[in-house]
């Protein structure tokens, strides 16, 4: 197999994920410094990997070029890529990196982001519009090209690296969570349109200590939540032996839950609401004790349940 792991949880993942002796084409962006025994798992010959992180100022060596060389030092076989995602042709390049080594790619792990830690209010457009790009662009920028690329081949598996954030909005990062939270439609859409083609679609929100979350963990966190003990998960949802499609998956430190949109069963406005905000604030309440408990499919399936005649919708 082959997977793309664009920016983001940082090389120690990229290096455990490689360790399920898949071939796979990874990015990375934050800087882990942290060992990693499980190298010493990975077959020779077995594990062929693309790397991917941008150059930054001041570098002796990119992130990717270190974890390309433990994983050729463990046995494996990895070349360092150096496109920034926020680059239009960014997919192209690691694609076309894939193929030109490997001859195939047949998995992505989107893993794009930057967090801005800034009240909404106190934001510049130019930053609110940076953290969407690489975030969200970015990872729009990777996909695009390996998802037609596995969509006519007719196999292959997409992870994209959401957050919490994304589920449940946090004041401080309305920029990180409105780009994350679009990933997780994105996500939806494109399990459903994979899924007559053999391509899966998934979406893990993970609690990894890496240099973007390093400064608000404490040192219990941060030894509780190394980014190799999220990394078995992504190793499986990218595996050809993984059925799932079109979940989302929380992990960290060993942990894992399965997050979903839900909605509760729609009610009907009274004809008194017309007249006044009485009847609406009275729905309000009853909507209130609904439990969230209903799932779709998708956008049509919820729309034609929403619109079903029910016997106190009157006309």
């Amino acid at each position: 197999s082959h997977v793309q792991i664009s920016p983001g949880v940082g090389d120690i993942k990229a290096v455990r994920v490689a360790a399920g002796g898949a071939d796979l084409l990874l990015g990375c962006d934050s800087v882990v410094a942290a060992s990693f025994d499980a190298l010493s798992k990975i077959e020779a010959g077995h594990t062929r990997v693309v790397v991917n992180n941008r150059r930054h100022a001041g570098e002796t060596a990119s992130s990717a070029d270190r974890v390309a060389e433990q994983i050729r030092a463990a046995g494996g076989k990895a070349v360092a890529e150096y496109s920034a995602v926020e680059r239009h042709d960014s997919g192209e390049r690691l694609l076309e990196a894939a193929l030109q080594n490997y001859g195939k790619l047949d998995a992505l792990v989107a893993n794009a982001g930057i967090s801005e830690r800034r009240s909404f209010h106190k934001q510049a457009l130019e930053d609110v519009h940076k953290v969407i790009d690489i975030n969200l662009n970015g990872t729009i920028n990777i996909l695009h090209p390996a998802f037609r690329y596995m969509y006519k081949r007719g196999s292959g598996s997409l992870l994209l690296s959401s957050s919490v954030a994304g589920l449940y909005g946090e004041h401080g990062l309305p920029a990180y969570s409105a780009s994350k939270a679009a990933l997780l439609g994105l996500m939806y859409s494109l399990s459903q349109e994979g899924s007559t083609h053999g391509v899966r679609v998934n979406v893990v929100a993970p609690y990894a200590a890496t240099a973007m979350t390093d400064a608000a963990l404490t040192e219990d966190l941060r030894l509780r939540l190394s980014p190799e003990r999220v990394a078995p998960l992504v190793a499986w949802l990218i595996s050809a032996a993984c059925p799932v499609n079109g979940e989302i998956l929380i992990a960290g430190g060993r942990r894992v839950a399965r997050a979903s949109m839900m909605e509760t069963a729609p009610l009907t406005l009274p004809p008194s609401a017309t007249d006044g905000f009485d009847g609406i604030e009275s729905l309000w309440e009853r909507l209130r004790a609904e439990p969230i408990d209903r799932k779709y499919s998708g956008a049509v399936e919820q729309f034609v349940e929403f619109t079903r005649i029910s016997p106190d919708s009157g006309p």
